[in-house]
């Protein structure tokens, strides 16, 4: 699985997205390509450069778990695009 950070800073934090509660959801990708296209358009809406990075799923979700932080699975059938708002963070 695959979640996308700043291209330099990968230990710093990942992309998250805040839901309609005010929560960050943290976008865990199952397909490499379905992260590259969504950090494209990050990139079209003058984000810096992203990075995709793979990660051991289990361990993501775990650690998302252990730590109360909320996090989406995107599946190779979901289609989500960013925010017009600035609601999310990195």
């Amino acid at each position: 699985m695959f979640i996308i950070t700043v291209a330099g800073k990968e230990r710093e934090g990942a992309y998250s997205v805040e839901d309609e509660d005010g929560e960050q959801v943290l976008y865990i990708f199952e397909e490499e390509d379905d992260a590259m296209r969504y950090a494209m358009h990050l990139e079209d809406k003058e984000y810096p450069e992203m990075h995709v990075l793979e990660i051991e799923d289990d361990v993501m979700i775990k650690t998302c778990e252990i730590h109360g932080h909320r996090y989406a699975i995107i599946t190779k059938n979901d289609i989500v695009i960013p925010p017009d708002k600035a609601h999310d963070f990195i």
